[in-house]
C-alpha cells in the first residue's frame, strides 16, 4: 500500500462514524498533489443533494479527528465537497446506482478507433461494463481498459 492509499484509507475510517451519524454517503477520498500543494479531499453526498452546511459540518468534525490522530506529516489543504455533476463511478455502489443512466467512458486503448464513448450503462461486473447506444447496439468494454467512467450530463 502506498503512502497515498494509506492516508486515504485512514481518512475514510475516520469519516465513517461522521457520515453514518448524518446519513450521508462517502463517495470518495483522495490525497493528491496539485502544483506545490497537497490536498486531502472528501466527497460526500446524500439523497436530495449535499449543502454547504453539510460540507462544513463534516469538514469541522474531520479536521478535529485529523488533528488528533495526526498521521499525515505533510502540510495539506482539507476540502470536503459534493462529487458534482460529472461524478466518477469508482465503487460497486456507484455502478449499481448508475444502471440505466447515461455515462461517459474514456479508455486507455482505442476500441474501433475510439477512446471515448457515451451510452447507457446496461450491465457491469468485475471484468467489464456493457453500454447501450442510441441505435440499440451494445458494447462490452473491459474494466481494465477504462481510464475514467462518470455520469454524463447535458446542458
Amino acid at each position: 500500500m502506498t503512502k497515498k492509499e494509506d492516508y486515504e484509507l485512514k481518512t475514510e475510517q475516520l469519516l465513517e462514524p461522521i457520515i453514518s451519524e448524518h446519513q450521508f454517503e462517502l463517495v470518495d477520498v483522495e490525497y493528491v498533489k496539485e502544483g506545490s500543494n497537497w490536498y486531502l479531499r472528501a466527497y460526500i453526498d446524500k439523497t436530495g443533494g449535499i449543502t454547504v452546511d453539510d460540507c462544513e459540518l463534516v469538514s469541522r468534525a474531520l479536521s478535529d479527528l485529523l488533528d488528533k490522530h495526526d498521521f499525515i506529516p505533510d502540510a495539506y489543504i482539507l476540502e470536503v465537497s459534493s462529487p458534482g455533476l460529472g461524478r466518477q463511478l469508482k465503487k460497486e455502489k456507484d455502478f449499481k446506482r448508475s444502471l440505466g443512466e447515461e455515462v461517459d467512458v474514456k479508455l486507455y486503448k482505442a476500441i474501433e478507433k475510439q477512446k471515448q464513448f457515451t451510452g447507457i450503462l446496461q450491465a457491469y461486473d468485475e471484468e467489464k461494463i456493457t453500454l447501450e447506444f442510441e441505435e440499440g447496439e451494445t458494447m462490452d468494454i473491459p474494466r481494465q481498459n477504462i481510464s475514467l467512467i462518470r455520469l454524463a450530463f447535458d446542458f
